[in-house]
């Protein structure tokens, strides 16, 4: 009897364990990036405010509203098209927009994840006042590329990571390029 009891409780300790493996899929991923720029936030904001315009960025070769026309100030309203240097794309929408607060969010609505090892991924850009200068946070929150268990290593939570650092980073880098980095 007891040995029953024993593999019972054994076998119960396995399923539970093993439903609660199955059960887990990706965890949210979130990157958060500042930098403190040597301007005004009137003037980084007029370089990197507008939605229809991602030129500032040196990996988007053309940004273009969708469609042609379509309003680049306007919630749900609002599509761009990145089109990459390297010859991919990216879809956005703008879900909210404060030019007061020089802060903008979107997020990705389509991307091919050799591009872009991401889904559900949205973003805020966001300009602040700090004592006098411009300091930048771009930040995200994402899931990796590959919504099942035993993703493969190109779209895993450390490529999708490492891909939205380096977005971010080049971003940051050509902001501090053209406005100068206060460290």
């Amino acid at each position: 009897m007891r040995t029953g009891r024993l593999l019972a409780g054994a076998v119960a300790a396995a399923m539970a364990m093993t439903g609660a493996a199955w059960a887990h899929g990706p965890s949210r991923l979130k990157t958060e990036m500042t930098v403190l720029l040597d301007a005004t936030p009137a003037e980084v904001w007029e370089a990197i405010g507008r939605f229809d315009d991602m030129g500032w960025h040196p990996a988007i070769a053309e940004t273009r509203m969708v469609p042609e026309g379509a309003p680049a100030d306007q919630p749900e309203e609002s599509t761009r098209l990145l089109v990459l240097g390297s010859g991919g794309e990216i879809t956005e929408t703008l879900t909210r927009i404060d030019p007061e607060g020089m802060q903008y969010r979107y997020m990705i609505t389509q991307v091919d994840p050799a591009v872009l090892p991401v889904t559900n991924y949205s973003s805020t850009l966001q300009v602040s006042n700090r004592d006098g200068r411009a300091e930048v946070l771009w930040r995200a929150g994402y899931y990796r590329g590959f919504p099942n268990n035993d993703p493969p290593a190109d779209q895993n939570d450390d490529a999708a990571t490492a891909a939205v650092e380096g977005v971010y980073q080049a971003g940051m880098d050509a902001l501090a390029e053209r406005f100068g980095r206060v460290d």
